[in-house]
């Protein structure tokens, strides 16, 4: 289908590049500890982008039965109302593209009952008196292909399974969730889900005595899941087309010490094993690792084509594009690395310990797992005010319980200038990986 849409849109513009994807989803769902839904739906589309007269336009359909013609004729249509880029598509051949495994037989061949299987062991692993057990299984098969006229060409098959369950226990007018997932391209294994169920009774067991929250500036110990606050101003300002609007603090900064000099992130869609991997983008880019941050230092920003074409660089591979619309940038897997501890961490605590082993030195302060309201206002500024969803007081050490009514508020970029410990429970949590971080000076106050 690629190669036909592509030689129709040979025939009446300039040039073009093409997506054609196929998936399938099998969803299972238990609520309250019964198996609620449980179904598979199948979806396949094309969008097409094309290039005319200096003018992009962008097509796109999920018939079953697509006409190349009509398509390139809408597309074409989209491009006389279009924007002005000069866009240049790549030419590599499928033979350089990076091996990286993205199918799984296990996962593509686990039957609907194998997965309601799984979900309700999960529940019956999580069982408890008072408590409600949700559980959702979802896996995806996809096969990719793309194309350009310039006579590029890839594709791939791709599988991938989140399992993911929460627990809910309400007491008068207290209600708590605890939440977790297994996001891979793989089947989890026993030890994986094994690992599911600890981490949620290893936050529920000390949720359930509710203490004060302190006040002030203190240490504050941000788990993986506590951390999208402090990340998601970085991925804004390292955005391409941040730095093109001139809204990114981080423009015009490359090779700056901005951050601690022991952290480096790294975009890496080359990652074993994890569902957003691809051997190359959908735009015919060849994916490679991109570093993000470098030792504290800026490294690089994340282009698609069209944002690369209007900064006069690069694509870095990470042009993204549904059905519809037109392509944009997308992150893979972003990795969280310090170089060196040299913090406040204690190494004989176990893994899956609550706070990474961050604590020992802890005088007052909090453990955040959950902020409400993340993503809300000036995100790209970096700084942060929420309510907290689910955190800990630590007081001499030690986890005494669970504080409501309590909110934090910071600035990612000045937090992250002096990190002070790296937690020994670095994990996924969906397509990031990181441990858990100690950051000083985090405002703390009562609700």
């Amino acid at each position: 289908m690629i190669d036909r849409l592509l030689e129709a849109a040979r025939r009446s513009v300039a040039s073009a590049d093409a997506l054609w994807r196929r998936e399938e989803q099998t969803a299972v769902a238990f609520e309250s500890g019964r198996l609620k839904a449980a179904g598979i739906s199948e979806e396949a589309g094309l969008n097409l982008r094309v290039v005319s007269k200096g003018r992009m336009g962008v097509a796109g359909t999920t018939s079953a039965s697509p006409d190349p013609e009509a398509l390139v004729e809408r597309a074409s249509a989209s491009a006389e109302l279009g924007e002005m880029v000069e866009l240049a598509f790549p030419d590599s051949s499928p033979e350089s593209l990076p091996p990286i495994p993205t199918y799984f037989d296990r996962t593509a061949n686990a039957s609907l009952d194998d997965l309601i299987r799984m979900g309700k062991r999960l529940v019956e692993r999580l069982e408890r008196p008072d408590c409600q057990i949700n559980v959702a299984v979802e896996r995806e098969i996809a096969d990719t292909a793309v194309g350009n006229s310039a006579g590029a060409r890839g594709a791939y098959r791709s599988t991938g399974i989140a399992v993911a369950a929460d627990v809910t226990r309400i007491a008068g007018d207290d209600v708590l969730m605890i939440y977790d997932q297994y996001v891979g391209a793989d089947m989890p294994s026993e030890a994986d889900l094994e690992a599911l169920v600890r981490s949620i009774e290893s936050r529920l067991t000390p949720a359930l005595t509710i203490v004060g929250s302190p006040e002030g500036a203190l240490p504050v110990v941000f788990t993986p899941a506590g951390l999208a606050a402090v990340v998601l101003p970085l991925e804004q300002a390292l955005s391409g087309k941040t730095v093109l609007q001139g809204s990114s603090p981080l423009a015009g900064k490359v090779g700056e010490l901005m951050f601690d000099e022991r952290l480096s992130i790294i975009d890496d869609p080359l990652t074993p094993g994890r569902p957003s991997s691809r051997p190359i983008d959908d735009e015919c880019v060849p994916s490679r690792a991109t570093a993000l941050v470098e030792r504290g230092r800026v490294g690089h920003f994340v282009y698609d084509l069209e944002t690369a074409a209007r900064a006069r660089t690069q694509s870095t591979g990470n042009g993204r594009r549904g059905f519809f619309g037109k392509p944009h940038i997308g992150y893979t897997n972003i990795l969280f690395r310090m170089a060196v501890d040299g913090g406040r961490r204690d190494p004989s605590v176990p893994r899956a310990d609550l706070g990474g082993g961050l604590l020992r030195d802890i005088e007052d302060g909090l453990i955040v797992d959950d902020l409400i309201g993340v993503g809300q206002g000036n995100v790209i500024s970096g700084a942060f005010s929420h309510p907290v969803g689910l955190a800990y007081r630590v007081q001499r050490g030690e986890v005494t319980g669970r504080v409501k009514d309590a909110a934090v508020a910071g600035n990612a970029y000045d937090l992250l200038k002096k990190i002070g410990g790296c937690g020994t429970d670095g994990r996924w949590l969906g397509a990031r990986w990181s441990p858990s971080l100690l950051l000083d000076g985090v405002s703390v106050a009562r609700r």
